[in-house]
């Protein structure tokens, strides 16, 4: 089972329900809190996973940068040399990895996005699994005192307990429904055609622009 199907089934369990039809309803407890558990793990392992992705696209984000600055400085060594040629296709590569550099920032985004709605996630089900813990003694407790009432009953030959009192004592405090949601999150491909031409357009003209910058500055 995956682990949103997972997510999923105990957020739409009614544990209420599943107690009252129960045999053993503290081995259902035990279960449910074992599953919640499990859950957990594998939430902190998706979280594993994208801080490990956020440090690799940070890493690429530093080498791009590094780039960027490098064609910087040979466009403005070309053009002190009079290779407007030279620092032309330099500002041309300088500003393929501005692009590239803004797709890496948009990803950035949505893995930062990811983890913070995994952190919140992750202290829901925290939250609820401590709850069911104290739930899970309370029902023990419950039981204990139950089954003492029972003998101490039994030996002194009084009538028959009420089922219905006995059940509406055990399960006075039974666990909450959980709540919790998990977002996937798809990054959409950037569109081509019509807006590429005209993105190209307008990067070409900022290269003359800075060519333009860079002619001066050296004149």
């Amino acid at each position: 089972m995956g682990m949103f199907t997972r997510m999923s089934d105990i957020v739409q369990a009614n544990i209420n329900a599943i107690l009252d039809k129960a045999e053993d309803p503290s081995k259902v407890i035990k279960l449910l809190i074992q599953e919640m558990e499990e859950t957990l793990v594998e939430l902190r392992s998706v979280a594993a996973t994208n801080l490990a992705e956020k440090k690799q696209v940070q890493r690429q984000e530093d080498k791009l940068q590094q780039q960027i600055n490098s064609w910087q400085a040979k466009a403005t060594l070309a053009v002190e040399k009079d290779r407007e040629d030279l620092a032309r296709a330099a500002l041309g590569e300088k500003h393929l990895c501005q692009q590239k550099l803004t797709v890496l920032a948009e990803e950035q985004n949505v893995v930062e996005e990811s983890l913070s709605k995994l952190q919140a996630d992750m202290g829901k089900l925290q939250d609820k699994l401590v709850e069911a813990r104290a739930k899970q003694k309370s029902l023990i407790v419950r039981e204990r005192s139950v089954a003492v009432r029972m003998t101490a009953k039994n030996k002194a030959h009084s009538v028959k307990v009420d089922d219905a009192i006995i059940r509406f004592e055990q399960y006075e405090r039974r666990i909450d429904d959980l709540e919790s949601q998990v977002e996937a999150y798809d990054l959409v491909n950037e569109s081509q055609g019509l807006d590429a031409q005209f993105n190209q357009l307008e990067a070409e003209s900022q290269i003359e622009q800075e060519l333009e910058a860079l002619r001066k500055k050296v004149a």
